[in-house]
């Protein structure tokens, strides 16, 4: 048995993207160039990223916890947690019309 989240999240959360420009990339001392070189990928993949206009793939969250130390899962649960919060954003008068089913 769960207890349904019934409050609604009115403040998107953190796009992984914004956690890498504002928090990882000064720490760590990086620029863009150095970040994609370090992750063997692109200039402009990491620039969408970091624009918030890429999302983290699980290729994307392997690559990004091997080189800062911590694990897949914790950017991809930031990205999902975005993409379930612009998800209701868009579809919620659609989903709140969906009646519960209940056990017969």
């Amino acid at each position: 048995m769960s207890i349904p989240n019934t409050r609604e999240q009115k403040i998107r959360p953190t796009h992984p993207g914004e956690m890498l420009r504002e928090d990882f990339l000064p720490d760590y001392g990086l620029t863009v160039s150095s970040l994609a070189e370090a992750l063997d990928v692109s200039r402009q993949t990491i620039n969408e990223l970091l624009r918030e206009r890429r999302a983290v793939s699980p290729a994307m969250a392997l690559r990004l916890s091997r080189v800062f130390g911590n694990t897949p899962e914790f950017w991809l649960n930031a990205q999902r947690a975005v993409d379930l919060w612009e998800a209701n954003r868009a579809l919620k008068a659609k989903v709140h019309r969906i009646k519960p089913l209940s056990i017969a």
